[in-house]
């Protein structure tokens, strides 16, 4: 966040067929947030596949899968980071329909790329909290509501609690200050 050591939580991925602008760009994040890089569109989602990515920064034109098809496999895979498309193309009227988050052209130095992983980060990070309360209080309706009994046989209850729990953990990664979740428990959600 601004006026800190960095985002360092904050796990991104840096696409780019062109391999020197990639890695230029993960040395711009290196010991400011986890960074991990894909030279091409196959190799994102299969990182994206295979381990937690909050943020992907993402270059629009690349030879066989591009930016492009990228994002519209996220969206597809309802994806639930940030995507930023980091390109040398200028946007056109296309991109009203494309489902990226921000958009910056090439070249980018370092301060912008690290106030839009700032940025992304905050707004990821309310989202998440606002997914998770939506979550939780289900699941504390349902606890205040069931015995103990009715719970543990009842299928989506347990479902809740582990989305739950993933999503208080995302929460509390994400968030600077993450004193507003203890609030949450704060309310009484049984009956008078």
């Amino acid at each position: 966040m601004p006026g800190t050591d960095g985002s360092a939580d904050v796990r991104a991925l840096i696409v780019d067929d062109e391999r020197e602008v990639a890695d230029a760009y993960a040395l711009r994040l290196r010991g400011y947030c986890e960074v991990e890089t894909a030279y091409g569109g196959e190799e994102a989602l299969s990182v994206i596949r295979d381990s937690p990515v909050d943020i992907v920064l993402l270059d629009r034109h690349m030879p066989g899968l591009s930016g492009d098809d990228v994002l519209t496999e996220l969206d597809e895979r309802d994806f639930s980071g940030r995507v930023v498309m980091v390109t040398a193309v200028d946007p056109g009227v296309e991109v009203l329909d494309m489902p990226f988050d921000d958009y910056l052209c090439k070249p980018v130095d370092r301060e912008d790329v690290r106030a839009v992983i700032d940025q992304q980060q905050r707004i990821l990070a309310y989202e998440t909290l606002g997914e998770f309360f939506r979550v939780e209080a289900k699941r504390a309706v349902l606890e205040a509501e069931l015995s103990p009994e009715r719970r543990r046989e009842h299928e989506g209850y347990d479902e809740t609690a582990a989305r739950a729990r993933r999503l208080e953990r995302r929460t509390r990664r994400l968030l600077p200050d993450d004193s507003i979740l203890d609030q949450f428990d704060e309310i009484e959600r049984e009956g008078v």
